[in-house]
């Protein structure tokens, strides 16, 4: 990595799940909740919470809009994606930029949120027969629908997050040949910002370390995800999941951001607390390097923004960049 900068980003973030009821039922999942036989929405977050969880995390740039998902015909998902703008609406209000991952989405719906949300996610996940087995319940997952969903974010010009989750079975081939998919669209679209390599760590209560063998796979996979995309595609790796004596190296190898980091805790995987920023940033700033808050849209891709949310976010790019 010869030449590189040394900057590593992060999105000071708070997450809101609409909801954590979901038709999908995959086989590794720990957020997941079963939905009620009757309402779906029952468990939905209503806006005097998401309002109190704002309230509570004043310095955080970033809503995360994290959502389990309503069945397409159900009759509960327009009142479902109605609480997606709703909450999209409020982190505005509230000085914020929201950023909603809320699995695949129609041409309308994801338009509907894009006008609102300066960038949007959804995980590629992995390819190959173990996703499938994986997936058997999870109508959603399947691998044809989530590529056409990255495509039709392209072809709206919406910002966009991805990634891959690691150690569930896949081969070293699969995941090349996933993040060659991944460059494919960006090449196509020019739409993917950022992409997420991250270990899966098993629902439970108490956090487990990735053994060195493991570590050291992932770390040939970063070099190897470096390679094969697109240089302006970020690369980012959660450091909860990722061992803190261990973060070096994988900056080395080529993740130049940390993600969004919610003081309060990781919605998908709550025994990993979040390192707090100045505790990264001294860690950094030891080996050479520095850690620099950013928005959830990356710079570069400002200037796709419909004119309110692109104006909107420069004030607040340049607000990060002022001092103290």
């Amino acid at each position: 990595m010869r030449g590189r900068s040394k900057l590593v980003t992060w999105s000071p973030s708070v997450t809101l799940v609409p909801t954590s009821s979901c038709f999908n039922h995959c086989g590794y999942c720990g957020f997941r909740q079963a939905p009620h036989p009757q309402n779906p929405l029952a468990d939905a977050l209503t806006e005097p919470e998401a309002q109190a969880s704002l309230e509570r995390r004043p310095g955080a740039q970033e809503v995360l809009l994290l959502s389990g998902e309503v069945a397409p015909q159900a009759p509960q998902r327009r009142p479902w994606l109605a609480l997606l703008l709703r909450l999209s609406r409020l982190a505005l209000a509230n000085g914020r930029l929201p950023h909603t991952n809320a699995g695949p989405l129609s041409l309308h719906e994801m338009a509907a949120l894009g006008r609102l949300n300066p960038s949007m996610g959804l995980m590629l996940e992995g390819l190959g027969p173990v996703w499938q087995r994986w997936h058997r319940q999870a109508p959603s997952k399947r691998l044809e629908l989530r590529l056409l969903q990255l495509e039709q974010a392209g072809r709206l010009g919406i910002p966009f997050t991805t990634g891959l989750l690691l150690g569930l079975g896949e081969s070293p081939r699969e995941r090349r040949q996933a993040l060659e998919l991944i460059a494919l669209l960006q090449a196509t679209w020019g739409h993917v910002q950022e992409v997420i390599l991250q270990p899966y760590r098993p629902p439970g209560l108490s956090p487990a370390e990735l053994d060195p063998a493991r570590c050291d796979e992932l770390l040939d996979l970063i070099g190897e995800a470096r390679h094969i995309l697109p240089p302006e595609v970020h690369l980012q790796l959660p450091p909860n999941l990722w061992p803190r004596q261990r973060l070096m190296e994988a900056l080395e190898a080529g993740i130049d951001d940390l993600g969004g980091i919610d003081g309060d805790r990781d919605v998908i995987n709550p025994a990993y607390a979040q390192p707090s920023p100045q505790a990264l940033a001294r860690q950094l700033a030891a080996a050479g390097w520095e850690l620099r808050p950013r928005l959830c849209v990356h710079r570069p891709w400002l200037d796709r923004l419909p004119s309110p949310l692109r104006q909107r976010a420069q004030a607040m790019a340049q607000q990060l960049d002022r001092p103290g």
